[in-house]
């Protein structure tokens, strides 16, 4: 006969071996969906990042070097739209008056992200969803 606390110790690793398969296959399905566009009618915008080369904290690189990756995008320039990336994503900053690499216009705000935080591929898939977002690099600083 099994006892109470072997059971429940039985259940409790099921239980967190069950989280990680699905954690796995949903940043798969994200991972599916963001990098290959117009795979997703929901997603309009291209994301030109590999979700694929990024770890389960956002970084990338080899294991003496690891180092997460800056995003970078255009939003239109009103502060509705600032709101909404804000409550997206925690790690945006807002550029007014800079084109950055992706070439924003005269009326649009560079915004530029980072992938070391906490459900970073939710978040770029939730921008990626926003119909003002067109596209989201990956930032290169000099």
């Amino acid at each position: 006969m099994v006892g109470w606390a072997v059971l429940r110790h039985r259940l409790e690793r099921s239980r967190e071996s069950l989280q990680r398969s699905i954690g796995a296959l949903t940043f798969a399905l994200l991972a599916a969906i963001v990098v290959l566009p117009g795979a997703c009618a929901e997603s309009p915008a291209v994301l030109g990042i590999d979700l694929a080369r990024l770890d389960d904290d956002g970084l990338t690189g080899p294991p003496d070097g690891r180092r997460a990756l800056d995003y970078e995008f255009c939003i239109p320039e009103a502060e509705r739209y600032r709101d909404e990336v804000a409550r997206i994503d925690p790690s945006a900053r807002f550029f007014p008056r800079s084109r950055g690499r992706i070439g924003c216009r005269s009326h649009e705000v560079l915004v530029l992200g980072n992938t070391h935080q906490p459900g970073f591929s939710a978040i770029l898939l939730s921008l990626a969803r926003l119909p003002y977002v067109t596209r989201i690099e990956e930032a290169f600083f000099e």
